[in-house]
Formats: structure tokens, sequence, C-alpha cells
């Protein structure tokens, strides 16, 4: 069987990476759905009796309030915070510098959290008196997972992961000194 593997991964590089990329993505996702309900129901439950408005972003009591706003910004930050972890070392084995790196992947997640704060603002109250408030946010989330994934993985290909051939130095040290 890893046979068959290391020779799909051999033949078809671009896809195993991709595969990896989703399979790997759920640690990040798993994350995201187990802040985001703790986060709601218990951290932030305190919250949920306030209505929160700024800009385009209106949580109000009924579909959650100040604690599913809180919640989703909680959630969405730990989950990109494993991602970065799990796709560095794991999917893309990158070894750019991390400085560069990071400056742009927090950039992108900054792009896309405000989108991904914005989506839940249109589903839950369609969704809520169908399926309940919960069950709406959690719907909500899965969709801000795949406009996530949609974003993120070519930045993160072309851009942040990059892999960097390093020579060694006179010491028989890797000089990053190009990287």
């Amino acid at each position: 069987m890893f046979e068959t593997i290391k020779r799909f991964k051999e033949k078809h590089s671009a896809l195993f990476e991709f595969i990896m990329f989703n399979l790997l993505s759920n640690i990040a996702t798993i994350t995201n759905f187990v802040v985001l309900n703790i986060a709601q129901s218990f951290i932030f439950r305190a919250f949920a009796d306030r209505d929160f408005s700024f800009w385009i972003y209106h949580y109000p009591v009924e579909h959650g309030g100040l604690a599913a706003f809180l919640a989703f910004l909680l959630s969405y930050a730990a989950a990109q915070t494993v991602n970065f972890i799990v796709q560095r070392k794991l999917v893309f084995n990158a070894n750019n510098k991390l400085g560069g790196a990071l400056a742009v992947y927090f950039l992108t997640v900054l792009g896309v959290y405000l989108i991904c704060v914005y989506v839940p603002t249109l589903v839950t109250p369609l969704l809520s008196p169908m399926v309940g408030q919960v069950l709406a946010a959690n719907i909500a989330n899965a969709l801000n997972i795949f406009i996530q994934v949609i974003i993120i993985y070519p930045v993160l290909k072309f851009v942040v992961m990059k892999r960097v051939n390093q020579d060694l130095d006179k010491k028989g040290k890797i000089d990053t000194t190009n990287t």
C-alpha cells in the first residue's frame, strides 16, 4: 500500500500535495469547530444578549450577538495558527525564512477573515429559523472553511510556503543567506 502511495506521489506530485493539504487541513477544521462551539456556548456566553454591529458586520442577539462574533473570531484565529504550522511542516516542507512567510500569511488571513466574519451575517439569519442558531452557525462555519481553502491554498503554495535550495558553507553548515 505504501509503495502505491509513493508511486502516486511521484507521478502526480501536485495532486498529491493538494490532497495532503486538504487532509491535513482537517486538523485546523476540527480546531475551528471545537473552538467555535466552546467559545459560543461557554467562553463568550455572557455576551450573547448583546447585539454587535460594526460596519458590514451585524450580529443581532437572535443570531448569537457579540458571543457569536467573538466565537467566530477566536475559532478562525486558532484554526489559522494550527493550519500554518501543519501546512508548513507536513505538506509543503517549507524552509524559507519565517519572517516574510508569516507577514504574507498574516495579511492573507486578515483579508480572508474580513470575508469570513461577514459570511455568518448572511447565512445565519437565513438558516436560523429552519435549523436553529447553533446549526446555522456551524453551516456558516463550513462555508467559511470552503472560502478559506480556495483563497489560502494558492497563496500558501505559490507565495508563502517556499522550499529553497540550501547550500552548505565551508564548515558543513547550511548557508541560508540567499533564502
